[in-house]
């Protein structure tokens, strides 16, 4: 019995085609994105060195580990190769021109990653009172569209992680 094979979807196409975007702008970039993605792709980081990147980010910068933590899962799934379609890569997906303003080089070593995602959330929390919820919609969406919208601003994906990682952060009963 033969079994049909069926074209690829049309929204798969357009998945793989946004994949080959990004890595192209990223082979394309001139701060060494391009040696890290082709790295990324061939190695898996232990996932005990996501956790203690996080543990140590967060204490180093003053941010409850289970928010660092929350935050690190909602953005990737603790995945360090991870890359969302806008372009944001590693464990706390920034985007490429954050990770080169906090010097980061590749954005797929954990430790810089991390680290740099830790302080950017620690500039939006300074920068914002003190108030987790603006702080997470900042490094979301961009800290000008919390203040253009004086607030949280009405995107959904910045509204689904803020609540995601307030969640997360509530179940742990720690903050």
């Amino acid at each position: 019995m033969r079994i049909p094979i069926c074209p690829q979807p049309a929204r798969l196409s357009a998945v793989i085609g946004r994949i080959a975007a990004i890595k192209a702008r990223f082979r394309s970039a001139a701060t060494g994105f391009a040696d890290a993605l082709a790295v990324a792709e061939r190695e898996q980081v232990p996932t005990s060195q996501v956790g203690d990147a996080v543990a140590s980010s967060a204490a180093r910068y003053g941010i409850a580990p289970a928010v660092l933590s929350a935050l690190a899962q909602v953005e990737s799934g603790f995945r360090a190769t991870a890359v969302s379609p806008a372009g944001a890569a590693g464990v706390m997906q920034l985007m490429p021109a954050t990770a080169r303003r906090l010097g980061v080089t590749d954005p797929f070593d954990v430790e810089a990653n991390v680290d740099a995602g830790a302080r950017y959330l620690r500039e939006q929390l300074d920068r914002f009172g003190g108030n987790l919820a603006l702080a997470l919609a900042a490094y979301n969406a961009g800290p000008s569209a919390v203040l253009r919208y004086g607030g949280i601003p009405p995107y959904p994906e910045t509204e689904y992680l803020i609540s995601r990682v307030l969640n997360l952060v509530s179940q742990t009963g720690l903050q």
